[in-house]
């Protein structure tokens, strides 16, 4: 690999010095016919110019080492620009001043660019998670007012809109944390079959409510995930699935053809054909976001970052008028968390 590297120097050293060394050529040249036109004899004149070949060789060599030295010098500096550009090397021509110079701007630019928008970011987390906290307080009192109502139907009607406020809150949670999520994996081996149930548990009102049947078959199987993640995961799904699913069932089972693979199938209004390629994309709504206007776009998003996050995979398979099936393998034996 070092031999491989120091070929690819010398190649750009020759493509960089072939002006120079044509011009020399030249004065080869020049020097044999001047020499020819005297009819000087031909014995010094190849004594003069093996001379100057061979100090134009040893020449090359002194030139072509401080040529790698200074690449490998501006190979580090690169690599340790981001921290600080204080180490460039000393410019010995004009031009070489000049691109320092634009270089130092662009940095100067660059880092400015980014405190700024390290800092916007620090204060837009700091605001969503004060106002996550706060809002806690309304919702932990909405939902102590729901419990004493009386009217059965309305209380549904109500517990099922708090649910909702509860989901949305949950959703900037994760979305405000994805950008450290590296630092919050727990990676250990879980029962998928214990993940899915709790997960069931939580929608198990909204079943109930929009009166939609959970064919739920034997899963046996175990996985190697977070489970806070995973679980944040299935109920987007899941939710996704009660949302645009007016009657039917929902099935949730393990693939009987690919290994580790996790279905969740609905019967709902199903994603146009058009639209499957792009249901991971931050914001994008689509055909389904479009008859429902309070849809965000963000909870596929997040669902899909969150998976490439974990080294699983998610896949889409849907028909208009008869439902969606989603498909997540748990097969990757690596967990990069990247």
């Amino acid at each position: 690999m070092i031999k491989e590297s120091t070929w690819n120097i010398a190649i750009c050293y020759c493509k960089e010095k072939i002006n120079i060394a044509v011009k020399f050529f030249v004065f080869i040249m020049i020097f044999f016919i001047v020499y020819f036109l005297y009819n000087i004899p031909l014995e010094p004149a190849l004594y003069a110019a093996l001379l100057v070949i061979t100090l134009g060789f040893l020449f090359c060599i002194y030139d072509f080492k401080n040529y790698y030295n200074k690449h490998i010098f501006l190979k580090d500096v690169l690599n340790k620009i981001k921290f600080k550009l204080d180490n460039l090397p000393n410019a010995e021509k004009l031009i070489e001043k000049d691109y320092q110079e634009i270089i130092k701007s662009i940095h100067i630019d660059k880092t400015t660019l980014l405190f700024n928008a390290d800092y916007k970011y620090s204060e837009m987390v700091q605001y969503y998670t004060m106002w996550i906290h706060q809002i806690k307080t309304p919702i932990a009192a909405f939902s102590m007012l729901v419990q004493s109502m009386e009217s059965s139907q309305e209380k549904q009607l109500m517990n099922q809109e708090l649910f909702k406020i509860e989901q949305y809150v949950e959703m900037v949670m994760h979305y405000i944390r994805l950008e450290n999520l590296s630092s919050d994996l727990k990676l250990e081996e879980y029962s998928l079959k214990d993940v899915v149930r709790q997960t069931i548990k939580k929608f198990a009102t909204v079943f109930i409510y929009n009166k939609i049947t959970l064919k739920l078959n034997e899963i046996d199987c175990k996985v190697i995930t977070d489970e806070k993640w995973i679980t944040f995961v299935l109920e987007q799904i899941l939710s996704n699935a009660l949302k645009y699913t007016r009657k039917g069932s929902i099935s949730i089972y393990m693939d009987e053809n690919l290994e580790k693979t996790l279905i969740i199938k609905d019967t709902g209004i199903g994603i146009a054909e058009e639209d499957i390629p792009r249901v991971f994309e931050r914001g994008f709504t689509g055909y389904n976001g479009r008859m429902d206007k309070k849809s965000t776009g963000i909870g596929l998003y997040l669902c899909k970052e969150i998976i490439i996050r974990l080294s699983h995979k998610i896949s889409i398979t849907s028909e208009i008028g008869k439902g969606t099936k989603v498909a997540i393998d748990f097969s990757a034996k690596e967990i990069s968390g990247e």
